[in-house]
C-alpha cells in the first residue's frame, strides 16, 4: 500500500554505493527544522557485528555518529540493500540507532521512520515510511522528490550557531591509590555538566559577523530561562522583542544578516553564525554575605591536584525560528555534555601516562550539505598512520574519495574567515588572484563538455614580486601555478618556490650544472616534473604531440584528466609555455576549445583587465579568422600532474 506523504532527497542518490553485500548499507540523515521526510545527507554504516557482517553494531555506530553529526540534524531512516522486504529491518535498525543516540525521550511514538531498500542489480531506490514505532507494516512512499537547489532548502532558512568553551579540570586524586583518578575524573565531569544547567549560568549571543555597521547587541540568556527536554518539533516559534535585550521574545532570526543583505549565497560558508559565550558567574542579586568566604575542604590521605585542559567546540544548525533559549537548551547545551562525555572516554584510559591531545574540527566536506564535527589526536602530527586511518575510515563513512585530502586540519572551518570573500588568497598571508577562470564568457563550442580545473589555484605571472622574468619565466609561472593548486588543496604545506629554487631544485637532483643557478634558461615540461617530484612527491604523465595542429586529438584525454585528476596542465611548445584550466569538447563533430591561463602577462593584478585582455579564457586551435592558436611548425610537450593517493 502506498501512502500520499513524499520523500525530499536534498543529497543525490547517484553518491550511494550499495554493493551487492545484504544488510544495512546507510544512515539517513534530516532535520527536526526542516519538512519531514526530508533526507538531507546518507552516511555510510561502517561498523557491524562480528556474528553477522549484515548487522549493524550499533553500539559503536552511536558512538561515532554522535560526533560526527551536529545537534539540529538526526538519523531519520536506514538504507539497505536487497527487496521490499528488507525495508522493515531498516526502520528497525534506525528506531535502535535513535534510542542510543537520543535515549528515552525520543519521538518515535509519532516520528516516522524511513526504511529504503536499493536494488542490486539496477541501483534503484525505493522508499518506504514507518509512522510509528509500534508500526507493524510499512507504507511505500508514492513519490520521491530530488531538490534542484538543495543548498537553498537547508540555508534560506537555516544558521548556525558556535560554542567554544575552555575549561581546566581539577582532579584530585590519592597518591595510594592511582587508579581512584578515574572517578575523581567523572566526579569533576559531571559537576561541569550540573554547571551548564545552573540556573545562575548566563549565555551571550552575538552574531560572528563583525563586517556589518548594523549589527545588533548581544542577547543575554540565564539558566532560569531555559526550558530543558522540549521537543523541537513542537516549539512555536516567539515573535521578536522591540529593545533587543529581553532574549525570551527573541528568535535565531533576531541575528540574520543574510536576510538584509540581499540575495545571499546559500552555503555553510555564507550561512549565518552565531556566537555563545557561557559566562558561569552572575552577577545577580543575592541574599547571601558579600564578605569574602575561605571553604577548607580537608582530605583524608595525601593527595595529588592534576589539571586537565579540555575545550569545547560545539557547532549547532538551528532555524532562524527557533526561540534562542531553547537553542541554548536544546542544542548548545545537550552539545557540551556529549563532548564532555566523549573527551572522558577518549581520555580516561591514559589520564596519567599519556595525557592526549584531542581537538575539535568543523569540516564542510564537497558534496555534504551540512557541516560534520571531528575530534583529532594531535600527540603524534597528522600524518602519523593512526591519524591517516582515521581520515580514512571518514572518508568511507562520508563517501568521500580517497585521493584527496578533504578532512585535513587544513580544510577545517575557520570562522575567523568564513563572511570574508572573493578572489584574494587566505593562506598564508598571500594576496595573489585566484580562480580568475570563474564567470568568464563561454568558449563557443556547440554542445560540448566541459571539463575544468577541480579546486583553487593562484595567478602567477611575468613581473609579479617585481621580479623581471619576461621573456624566459613562463615555464616557471606555470609551475608556480601548478603548486599553488597542491597547497590550496592541502597536498602540501610548502611556500610556492621562487624561480631561484626551482633552479636549485633542478641543480640537486643533478639534471643541471650549478651553473644554472640564477640564470635565465627556460625550462619545459620535463623539467617541471622533475621540481614536482623533488618537493611534493607528485608524479606526472606527459603527452608528446609533434605539431600543434595535432593538440585538438587530444581533447578527449584532457577531457578525462579534468575530470579525473582536476590538476592544471602545463603546455609548452617551441618557446612558450601556457597553464591550461580546462577543455570544452564535443565528441560527435570533435569541435574543441581550450581555457588557457597565459603566464606572458605583465600588468597588475586586476581581474577584470586580465579577462578582457584573454590572459584568461577559451581559445580554440582554429579561431574564427582562421588564426591559429598553436603553432603548427611546433612540436608541444603537457605535462598533467597525477593527484597523490592520500587523505
Amino acid at each position: 500500500m502506498a501512502c500520499n506523504r513524499s520523500v525530499r532527497l536534498l543529497c543525490r542518490s547517484k553518491r550511494v554505493d550499495i554493493g551487492s553485500d545484504p544488510g544495512i548499507h546507510h544512515w539517513l540523515i534530516g532535520s527536526p527544522f526542516l519538512p519531514p521526510l526530508t533526507v538531507v545527507s546518507i552516511l555510510r554504516c561502517i561498523h557491524t557485528l562480528p556474528s553477522s557482517s549484515s548487522s549493524p553494531d550499533l553500539s559503536k555506530e552511536s558512538e561515532e555518529l554522535r560526533t560526527l553529526i551536529l545537534k539540529g540534524f538526526e538519523i531519520i531512516g536506514a538504507l539497505a540493500s536487497g527487496d521490499d522486504t528488507n525495508a522493515r529491518a531498516a526502520v528497525d535498525a534506525a528506531r535502535g540507532l535513535r534510542k542510543l543516540l537520543y535515549g528515552e525521550r525520543t519521538r518515535d511514538d509519532d516520528q516516522a521512520v524511513i526504511g529504503a531498500v536499493s536494488s542490486s542489480d539496477s541501483g534503484d531506490l525505493r522508499f518506504f515510511v514507518s509512522e510509528s514505532g509500534n508500526a507493524t507494516s510499512l507504507e511505500s512512499v508514492s513519490s520521491v522528490i530530488e531538490e534542484q537547489h538543495p543548498e537553498k532548502c537547508v540555508w534560506e532558512n537555516g544558521c548556525l550557531l558556535r560554542c567554544e568553551l575552555p575549561i581546566k579540570l581539577p582532579v584530585y586524586y590519592p597518591v595510594k591509590n592511582p587508579t581512584d583518578v578515574e572517578k575523581a575524573f567523572v566526579r569533576a565531569n559531571e559537576a561541569v555538566i550540573a554547571k551548564l544547567r545552573d540556573p545562575q549560568v548566563v549565555y551571550i549571543l552575538e552574531t560572528l559577523n563583525k563586517t556589518s555597521l548594523d549589527l545588533p547587541p548581544p542577547a543575554i540568556i540565564r539558566g532560569a530561562e531555559l526550558d530543558f527536554g522540549t521537543d523541537l518539533s513542537k516549539i512555536r516559534p516567539l515573535a521578536e522583542g522591540d529593545d533587543g535585550f529581553d532574549a525570551s521574545s527573541l528568535a535565531c532570526s533576531y541575528f540574520s544578516m543574510n536576510n538584509k543583505a540581499g540575495s545571499p549565497v546559500f552555503s555553510v560558508e555564507n550561512a549565518d553564525t552565531i556566537q555563545v559565550n557561557v559566562h558561569f558567574n552572575s552577577l545577580g542579586s543575592s541574599s547571601a554575605s558579600t564578605v569574602p568566604v575561605a571553604e577548607y575542604l580537608p582530605v583524608q590521605e595525601e593527595a595529588r591536584l592534576l589539571i586537565v585542559d579540555i575545550k569545547l567546540d560545539v557547532l549547532c544548525y538551528s532555524s532562524r525560528e527557533l526561540p534562542l533559549k531553547h537553542a541554548v537548551s536544546s542544542l548548545i547545551i545537550p552539545g557540551l555534555v556529549d563532548q564532555l562525555n566523549i573527551l572522558q572516554n577518549l581520555m580516561l584510559p591514559n589520564l596519567l601516562t599519556q595525557h592526549p591531545q584531542l581537538k575539535c574540527y568543523h569540516f564542510s566536506p564537497p558534496g555534504i550539505l551540512h557541516p560534520v564535527t571531528v575530534f583529532y589526536e594531535l600527540s603524534f602530527g597528522e600524518t602519523e598512520l593512526k591519524q591517516v586511518e582515521v581520515r580514512r575510515s571518514l572518508h568511507s563513512r562520508l563517501g568521500l574519495p580517497y585521493d584527496r585530502p578533504l578532512l585535513r586540519i587544513a580544510n577545517s572551518l575557520d570562522f575567523s574567515k568564513l563572511k570574508n570573500s572573493g578572489i584574494v588568497s587566505l593562506q598564508k598571508g598571500s594576496a595573489l588572484l585566484r580562480d580568475v577562470h570563474t564567470g568568464i564568457p563561454n568558449s563557443g563550442v556547440t554542445g560540448g563538455t566541459v571539463s575544468l580545473v577541480q579546486g583553487s589555484y593562484e595567478y602567477f605571472h611575468y613581473l609579479q614580486d617585481g621580479y623581471n622574468d619576461s621573456g624566459w619565466g613562463c615555464a616557471y609561472r606555470s609551475l608556480q601555478t601548478i603548486i599553488s593548486w597542491f597547497r590550496l588543496q592541502n597536498y602540501s604545506s610548502i611556500e610556492v618556490p621562487s624561480h631561484r629554487e626551482i633552479q636549485q631544485s633542478l641543480v640537486e637532483i643533478g639534471d643541471k650544472d650549478p651553473s644554472f643557478i640564477g640564470s635565465r634558461e627556460w625550462i619545459g615540461a620535463i623539467e617541471l616534473s622533475f621540481v614536482l617530484d623533488k618537493l611534493l612527491g607528485v608524479t606526472c604523465k606527459v603527452i608528446n604531440v609533434r605539431s600543434g595542429a595535432e593538440l585538438p586529438e587530444k581533447c578527449r584525454e584532457l577531457a578525462l584528466h579534468f575530470e579525473n585528476q582536476g590538476t592544471p596542465v602545463m603546455i609548452g611548445g617551441g618557446v612558450l609555455a601556457y597553464t591550461l584550466l580546462g577543455v570544452d569538447y564535443n565528441e560527435a563533430s570533435g569541435d574543441c576549445a581550450f581555457l588557457i591561463l597565459d603566464p606572458h602577462y605583465t600588468g597588475t593584478d586586476d581581474l577584470k583587465k586580465i579577462v578582457n585582455g584573454g590572459w584568461c579564457g577559451w581559445k580554440k586551435a582554429v579561431d574564427n579568422k582562421g588564426k591559429n592558436f598553436f603553432l603548427h611548425d611546433k612540436f608541444y610537450n603537457l605535462l598533467l600532474p597525477q593527484r597523490p593517493n592520500m587523505v
